[in-house]
């Protein structure tokens, strides 16, 4: 199992951007390979379970690991068929905006895949 590691700064702060992880139903907002979020409830929470639907209409199915919302962390597990990947993110403080960082855990080849569309929904998840 591979580690890959993201970060990104931006002039948004630290709340701001951690209501955008915390609000499912915020991701297509700044992700933009996520068209739609489909589980139970809207705002993050430890064991929260369902799919996430990219805008070419695969879904994801997932579950909620851990969730700090004091701390501004967050860790979950996606599957698509027979890959596993884990993600755990972070928020925090950075001059007057903030830093996010995203430490995924899978196959080496499918994170080298997914970084540059993580990197760039990370991006603008930190922008105002």
């Amino acid at each position: 199992m591979a580690r890959v590691t993201l970060s990104a700064q931006g002039a948004a702060g630290p709340g701001t951007v951690w209501q955008r992880y915390a609000d499912v139903d915020r991701w297509p907002s700044w992700s933009p390979q996520i068209k739609a979020v489909h589980c139970a409830g809207r705002r993050l929470s430890p064991g929260m379970r369902g799919t996430v639907e990219s805008v070419a209409g695969i879904r994801a199915v997932f579950v909620v690991e851990a969730v700090d919302h004091d701390r501004r962390t967050w860790t979950w597990r996606v599957r698509l068929g027979r890959i596993r990947i884990r993600l755990h993110h972070e928020v925090r403080p950075q001059g007057p905006g903030s830093a996010t960082s995203l430490t995924m855990y899978g196959p080496r080849l499918v994170l080298l895949a997914y970084a540059p569309l993580a990197r760039l929904a990370l991006h603008r998840l930190v922008r105002p």
